[in-house]
């Protein structure tokens, strides 16, 4: 496990700075302005619309699909594969249609703030990036089909042709035409295929035209599913109150949100989606041979794993802020005010980057015990924290309120899991966990402490870009070594597994 997820870092981390060009494009070409406003929103309907769908296949189909395959055999397995397949683009068909008949009141809801121009490029762009929902379908039965046979290069990849589509037509949107920033997201991400289908074939894939609505799998996938898709749905109401509410703050406010929470998710991604995408199949596989000894040991240390690498972020993000935006997009059309904002959105998401991060990982555990309740109680839980402090803190903080009230309600829900989790398991060596976080934490702090010095009194007037990247390099190396001589409980074994592949090579 952990020989795969540092390749997978290391895939991820290319695909994510892939993915941080894309937005430095578009910031660099249009700003936190209306424009970038509106192609946002039409990004983020499709999305919002298919989540609900998208999630609850992506959680329920690897336990059991892994099920099947235990307890029957793989040719069945490949056969609930396809009856999924079809029945998702069946009901991608009918989302299409619905979302292409209310475009305009659908939009008013997502961008209440919106004047006349905005919102009426905002359709626009959205009727043609429905379209997209299809693609977005078969990208998630096709990338969990895939790590349940634990091919996971693939679906780290899929990232880069979506973003150098993306890149490609934000460029020629600003010479050519504003509808070529919908169309490329439709592009982008049918271009994901062309790398999965491949490579599903190669792993034993092959299409069946079936469509058994009947079939008891489908059924207890939908009854797995539906505690999912109502947790998912409170996750995209709470994107849809953020954006309705920042549309109404400031114009490019969507925008500002957007880049802050890109950076947010750029860690995330690296951090924590390539620990969570090795451990899932792996402890859905322990769940259905029964083996909770084992997945509580991966659990174990898939946390301190993402702790090991969150709580250094966590704090260096919070600290350097704003001259991480000015590094990544204080360029061309985005002004003193998007660096403003956007920077006081990142220093709020960063606060909730462990509370995100852990909800990631414990969700799965619950998912892969076949729970779909317990994580769908604990998002209600949240959702009602998240609303009722976006609209107390909003008022104070402005944007940055927005990302504070997300941040507070992901920690809140992340601590009812870990006290959920131990009554449904029992003990997991959380006090163990505990203890190595707070070594983490001091390390942490060293680490920013002698970072910011350098940044602030020892090599600023070079440049505020090569001061910024030479501070973060040396915090780590400090913040490495001093990890390494606090011996950490499972970190410590990480460490010297790594250093004798280095040693080897």
């Amino acid at each position: 496990m952990k020989k795969v997820a540092i390749m997978l870092m290391l895939l991820t981390i290319f695909s994510k700075i892939l993915g941080l060009t894309r937005d430095i494009t578009l910031s660099y070409f249009y700003g936190a302005s209306g424009i970038s406003d509106a192609y946002l929103i039409s990004l983020t309907i499709p999305g919002t619309i298919f989540a609900f769908i998208g999630t609850g296949i992506a959680t329920t189909f690897i336990p059991l699909y892994s099920n099947i395959e235990n307890t029957v055999n793989t040719k069945s397995a490949d056969r609930f594969t396809n009856n999924i397949l079809n029945l998702t683009l069946v009901i991608c068909s009918c989302l299409i249609v619905c979302g292409a008949l209310f475009t305009n009141e659908i939009v008013g809801i997502f961008a209440s703030g919106f004047e006349e121009e905005t919102l009426k490029l905002a359709v626009t762009f959205t009727r043609i990036s429905l379209f997209g929902i299809y693609f977005s379908g078969l990208v998630f039965i096709f990338t969990s089909y895939l790590r349940m046979k634990n091919k996971f290069v693939i679906p780290a990849l899929i990232g880069v042709p979506l973003n150098l589509f993306t890149i490609i037509s934000i460029a020629a949107s600003s010479k050519y035409s504003l509808l070529l920033l919908a169309a490329g997201s439709i592009i982008a991400t049918a271009s994901q295929l062309l790398l999965l289908i491949p490579s599903a074939y190669k792993s034993g894939f092959r299409y069946n035209p079936i469509l058994e609505i009947s079939d008891k799998n489908v059924k207890r996938m939908m009854f797995l599913s539906m505690p999912v898709i109502l947790g998912t749905s409170v996750n995209e109401i709470n994107k849809l109150i953020d954006r309705s509410m920042a549309s109404q703050i400031a114009v490019g406010g969507i925008s500002a949100l957007n880049y802050a929470h890109k950076i947010d998710g750029f860690i995330q991604g690296i951090f924590v989606m390539s620990i969570v995408t090795v451990m899932y199949p792996m402890i859905a596989k322990m769940a259905a041979e029964n083996n909770i000894s084992g997945l509580k040991k991966t659990l174990s240390e898939s946390i301190s794993g993402i702790n090991l690498l969150l709580v250094p972020a966590t704090i260096g993000v919070m600290v350097f802020a704003e001259p991480i935006v000015l590094l990544l997009f204080g360029r061309g059309a985005f002004d003193e005010e998007a660096v403003s904002m956007t920077s006081n959105a990142l220093f709020y998401y960063a606060f909730g980057l462990m509370g995100f991060g852990l909800r990631e990982v414990l969700n799965r555990v619950f998912f892969s015990l076949q729970d779909t309740k317990t994580p769908m109680i604990n998002a209600v839980i949240s959702m009602v924290i998240n609303i009722i402090l976006i609209y107390i803190l909003s008022k104070y903080f402005g944007i940055g309120g927005l990302a504070l009230a997300t941040s507070i309600s992901a920690i809140v829900c992340t601590l009812l899991l870990f006290v959920n989790l131990r009554k449904k398991i029992g003990s997991y060596g959380l006090r163990s966990i505990i203890v190595s976080f707070g070594k983490m934490v001091l390390a942490s702090l060293l680490m920013v402490f002698i970072a910011k010095g350098i940044f602030n009194f020892i090599i600023r007037d070079i440049n505020s870009d090569v001061s910024l990247m030479i501070s973060i390099s040396i915090g780590a190396l400090v913040y490495i070594i001093i990890i390494y001589y606090m011996k950490i409980e499972g970190v410590d074994s990480l460490i010297n597994n790594i250093w004798r592949k280095l040693i080897k090579k």
